[in-house]
């Protein structure tokens, strides 16, 4: 809520955030999230990415916006935090590993991503499933592929 535009380099899909909860940090975005801030109109008189209602002002409660969000989508429950878990679940699924999911989430430490661990377990489950078809099969002679 406090992003400024002069933190936002919409050319090499970065965030150069001065302060954070760990401290100056970039933060890498891709290219849909480039085209979301470039469809967010600059106010000369504001300097806030995520405006407030009173000139030069930023926005400082979330809920009333949330609310009306999880309503266009239909998604009456989902928390705020939420798209954090969702983030880093659509990135184990495409296969990113734990330290590189921290990086992406801003961790400095690798327990607070170990937090995020219970989503591999799925990838897991399939994969012991393959090694123990494949064995299997080979064990009984039956020459078929295992179960995907």
């Amino acid at each position: 809520m406090t992003l400024k535009w002069e933190h936002v380099d919409l050319a090499r899909h970065k965030l150069r955030l001065p302060d954070s909860k760990t401290g100056a940090k970039v933060v890498h975005f891709g290219k849909t999230a480039a085209d979301v801030l470039k469809g967010i109109a600059r106010l000369d008189d504001n300097p806030h990415v995520i405006t407030g209602r009173k000139p030069g002002s930023r926005l400082t409660d979330l809920q009333h916006p949330w609310r009306h969000i999880r309503n266009k989508a239909n998604l009456p429950d989902v928390r705020i935090h939420d798209l954090r878990h969702s983030y880093a679940s659509g990135a184990l699924a495409l296969g990113e590993g734990l330290p590189m999911i921290g990086k992406l989430l801003g961790h400095t430490q690798v327990q607070t991503t170990a937090r995020y661990a219970h989503l591999a377990n799925d990838p897991v489950k399939l994969a012991a499933g393959r090694v123990s078809d494949t064995i299997g099969a080979a064990i009984m002679g039956k020459a078929t592929k295992p179960n995907l």
